[in-house]
């Protein structure tokens, strides 16, 4: 069976969310000051969890099913224009607020696009029970017309009339939207007339149903629109899967960040994909002893699109098949003779105990150390225990890029400060 990258397709461990003993939960979204509270799809205080839940292995199989769409178009070896999706269906959102007077949405928040799109009101093949924004509703609604900067900004843009409008792929979905301009609020502050797309028609089943925020790096993202009051600086912090809201947050700016306590790492630049947070990985420990990766397949190469990213959007992570051989190797290595089986995509599964206390990600001057919790699913029963990763495919563009992704990140402060090119990572409880 092919591998494939498991993706933004909400992670169902159901005995941790939806036990009958968490019968109260805190659902208050006040902000504190620049903070917002962030919080999974599938949290209980979420619009989006769902009425009926999977089984376990259910639940996996249909990541893995969803997740090659994603993977394809974060590794494509394109020019990435604003607005060009590279997201499935959302994992983390955050409350927002749009217009005057302020309609209330949910948007899921992506570090690997830049622009933002909410589903317009009247809007023809959205989720149908989806909130959805009224620009007539809204006093500081205003068109971008087609001589705007922005207009050059998004992906295939157009003209409707005077307005500029855009279309674009989304995983395996398709958006026809304007673009507009109105107040965003997010943690009590407002951000006055914020470009984003209004989608006025869709297709397929892959949208975020109530929009999408971007976090990258790119000139219609959050960071660049905001640059003035919050620095393009933020962090996040994902909460781990026995959380019992199963919400985290995200914190916008420097004045909260704490830099001096936190390791941190070169950003690199890649102008064919100008979004992405590229990373150097130079090595991988597996408990103490440190994996023979050849280098070829961690380098950072701008041609080939070739290193290594932190996404938001990504559930496990993936690597270059060289190096994630080497990595499960070893690993299998330190398990000795006890037996290996299967569950579609993961290949390294174990009925008895794992003994591998931590697995180490290295970068120049920091290391990110795993616990178990962060490389290991385990089932509901707790019967198997697979290791949380997959090796990239074979045969494709997707085959150069290392992809961190969300699982590990779990419980872990992610820092990225875009003027001093720095990424950092603490490890914290998120909850």
């Amino acid at each position: 069976m092919e591998l494939t990258l498991l993706t933004k397709t909400p992670i169902l461990l159901f005995l941790f969310l939806f036990s009958p003993s968490l019968a109260t939960h805190n659902c208050n979204f006040d902000s504190n000051g620049s903070t917002l509270k962030l919080i999974h799809a599938n949290s209980p205080c979420s619009p989006f969890k769902p009425k009926t839940p999977l089984s376990w292995e259910a639940s996996v199989l249909q990541m893995q099913k969803n997740d090659k769409s994603r993977f394809q178009q974060l590794a494509a070896v394109v020019p990435l224009a604003s607005g060009r999706a590279v997201t499935q269906n959302p994992t983390y959102i955050v409350p927002a607020k749009i217009g005057t007077p302020a309609q209330n949405l949910f948007l899921a928040v992506d570090t690997s696009n830049d622009a933002a799109w909410v589903p317009c009101s009247g809007c023809a093949g959205c989720p149908p029970t989806a909130a959805a924004y009224n620009p007539p509703k809204s006093s500081s609604s205003k068109p971008v017309t087609c001589g705007a900067p922005q207009c050059s900004q998004v992906t295939n843009p157009s003209c409707i009339g005077a307005q500029c409008g855009f279309n674009m792929t989304y995983g395996g979905s398709t958006i026809s939207a304007s673009l507009v301009q109105d107040n965003i609020t997010l943690a009590g502050e407002s951000m006055p007339s914020y470009t984003f797309g209004c989608v006025g028609s869709a297709s397929g089943s892959s949208l975020p149903a109530q929009g999408l925020l971007g976090l990258g790096r790119g000139p219609l993202s959050l960071l660049s629109q905001t640059s003035g009051l919050y620095q393009s600086t933020f962090a996040y912090c994902l909460p781990g899967y026995r959380s019992t809201n199963f919400s985290g947050w995200l914190s916008l700016g420097p004045i909260s960040q704490p830099t001096k306590l936190i390791r941190t790492t070169p950003l690199l630049k890649n102008p064919r994909r100008s979004s992405f947070y590229y990373v150097n990985l130079v090595g991988i420990k597996v408990g103490r002893r440190g994996v023979a990766i050849p280098p070829s397949a961690l380098a950072f190469d701008p041609s080939t699109g070739a290193g290594t990213i932190f996404d938001s959007g990504t559930v496990f992570t993936m690597l270059v098949k060289l190096a994630y051989t080497a990595v499960r190797d070893e690993f299998r290595r330190q398990m000795g003779s006890a037996t290996i089986s299967t569950l579609g995509g993961f290949d390294t599964c174990y009925t008895v105990p794992v003994t591998i206390p931590t697995m180490t990600f290295m970068f120049p001057g920091m290391n990110m150390t795993l616990v178990q919790d962060n490389f290991l699913i385990h089932s509901s029963s707790g019967t198997l225990s697979c290791l949380a990763m997959a090796a990239a495919p074979d045969g494709s563009v997707n085959s150069v890029l290392n992809v961190i992704a969300s699982f590990q990140q779990q419980n872990h402060r992610i820092f990225i400060d875009i003027p001093n090119s720095k990424l950092g990572v603490a490890r914290v409880q998120c909850t």
